[in-house]
Parts: structure tokens; C-alpha cells; sequence
């Protein structure tokens, strides 16, 4: 999928290579706007699964923690009503009551370690998914701005060459003196003809 992405980025370049300076203008275009949103649409379209998972993920991060908070409740939960099965008698409800204590300790460290877990693998996502991005978006302004220079570059030497052309032109043009088709003119220019 990588590939058909290349493939876009070059065919953005070769668009912007055939586009037309403004009028005046040696480093702006005319770009059509319907035709660079569609090469921009479907590089959209073409982003890789992973980017499209990293930002599910990314979203659906409250729904990771919550499920690991519930995950908690229920061992909670469990653990006071296993706690409250035992309170028959004072030697029971001692032991109960430690044992419950060390269940809801241990749930609640154990929720707590889900929910870092979960906070740092969404974080570790979000930044691994942002810097592909970076790196596509890096890549993409690379590539634009050297194509930029370049035509930039080829476009000044070409103005300059024309310019060079037109004074050569002109001033061979101002060195021929062509008289005029009267005789007059045919005099001013030979001399007397007798």
C-alpha cells in the first residue's frame, strides 16, 4: 500500500511539473482545485490500516479505561462479597477482613496497572501513528519543494535567455538603417545618382 502511496506523491509532483505559472508570476501556479483534491482524496484512501488502527485506538482510549475500571469494580465487588460470606463469626471475620483487604489491594493494584498499561500503549500508539504522519507530510513538502526550486530555477533562466534574445534582436535591428523607398531617402543615403 506504501507503493500506491509513492505513486500518489509522484503524480502530485507531476501535476504541479505541468502546471501553469500565473500571469507576472514565476513561483505561483494555477492549480485546479477539483483535480489536486481528488489526488489528495485518494491519498487519504490509500493511508495504511495501521494509522487508521493507531487512531481507533487513539479514540476508543476512554473505552479501554473504563473497561479496565469495570474489570476493577468486579474484583472489588467480588472480593466484598466473598468478604461478607465469612463474617459468621469473630475468628472468620478477622481472617475475612484480611484476606479481603489484601483481594482489594491487590484488584486495586491490579486495575490501576491495567489502566497505565492501557494509557501508555494508547500514548505509545498516538505517537507512533503522528509520526508516520510527520514523516509522509516530510517527505511530501520535500518533494514539492524541490520541485518548486526547480521550476522556479529553469523559469528565471528562461526569462533571462528571452530577454537576452530580444536585446540582441533589437539592437541589430536599431544598427540597420533602411532608408526610405523615395528617391530622397535613396539620395540621403548613396549620394547624388547622375
Amino acid at each position: 500500500m506504501s507503493s500506491r502511496i509513492e505513486q500518489i506523491i509522484d503524480e502530485i509532483e507531476e501535476y504541479i511539473d505541468n502546471c501553469k505559472f500565473q500571469p507576472l508570476s514565476t513561483t505561483k501556479i494555477i492549480v485546479n482545485k477539483d483535480q489536486i483534491d481528488e489526488l489528495l482524496r485518494e491519498l487519504r484512501m490509500k493511508t495504511p490500516d495501521e494509522i487508521k488502527r493507531y487512531q481507533k485506538i487513539i479514540e476508543n482510549k476512554d473505552a479501554i479505561i473504563a473497561d479496565a475500571q469495570a474489570k476493577a469494580d468486579n474484583l472489588i465487588k467480588e472480593a466484598q462479597a466473598h468478604t461478607n460470606e465469612m463474617v459468621s463469626e469473630h475468628e472468620i471475620m478477622q481472617q475475612a477482613y484480611s484476606q479481603a483487604n489484601e483481594i482489594v489491594m491487590a484488584a486495586t493494584e491490579q486495575a490501576q496497572q491495567i489502566m497505565d498499561n492501557a494509557a501508555s500503549d494508547a500514548n505509545d500508539i498516538r505517537i507512533g501513528a503522528l509520526q508516520y504522519a510527520d514523516d509522509l507530510m516530510a517527505k511530501a513538502e520535500n518533494i514539492i519543494g524541490r520541485t518548486l526550486e526547480d521550476y522556479t530555477t529553469k523559469y528565471d533562466s528562461l526569462v533571462n535567455t528571452l530577454q537576452e534574445a530580444y536585446d540582441v534582436v533589437r539592437n541589430d535591428r536599431s544598427e540597420l538603417e533602411i532608408p526610405g523607398k523615395s528617391e530622397q531617402g535613396l539620395e540621403a543615403e548613396f549620394g547624388s545618382v547622375q
